[in-house]
């Protein structure tokens, strides 16, 4: 009886600590809703402050529910946002480069997508299905800032990013419920 009381007793710290180890690394989890599945992120407002605050700003408007992702390559990325209520107007931000972030484009990796302008993400991001590295930069060329990593379900990731494409368009993109904070 007593091995069993300890055993969930164990379990409870052991679950709390996970939480408590992602809280005292200033991380902030959010759950990407979608028709797919659910995917759970920790975003790393610390090392990727400008970055996370703004992708934060939109969940916390809610502007990407009802959007969708819309492309994706297998081994590389699936990208998504809304592209319906991205005005042209929305504000920019500045490039946080993984160099300077140590926040790298790994497997699982969440960044902001860009045009060329490496100061030009506004609202459009994408998860890596695969390490990136190349999208990290050099010295002579911006990366994409990555602002945090999935902590579960890449599975979901990894069936979006496979699904029929037309060129890099999903056939039937997968619509994003809703993204909130957990």
């Amino acid at each position: 009886m007593h091995r069993l009381a300890f055993s969930a007793a164990l379990a409870a710290v052991i679950a709390a600590s996970g939480v408590a180890a992602s809280a005292a690394r200033g991380e902030v989890k959010v759950a990407i809703v979608t028709t797919a599945g659910t995917i759970e992120v920790a975003l790393d407002p610390v090392r990727a402050p400008i970055t996370a605050k703004n992708f934060l700003r939109l969940v916390d408007r809610k502007f990407y529910n009802g959007g969708t992702f819309f492309r994706a390559v297998p081994s590389f990325m699936i990208q998504g946002g809304d592209k319906a209520r991205e005005t042209g107007h929305d504000p920019t931000i500045p490039l946080e480069s993984p160099l300077k972030t140590g926040v790298r484009n790994v497997d699982g990796a969440i960044s902001m997508a860009r045009t060329p302008d490496p100061n030009s993400a506004d609202s459009e991001f994408f998860i890596c299905d695969g390490d990136q590295a190349r999208l990290d930069g050099t010295p002579s060329q911006p990366g994409y800032a990555a602002f945090g990593h999935v902590t579960k379900n890449m599975d979901v990731v990894r069936k979006i990013a496979r699904m029929p494409v037309n060129g890099d368009r999903l056939v039937q993109p997968v619509k994003i419920i809703r993204i909130q904070r957990l």
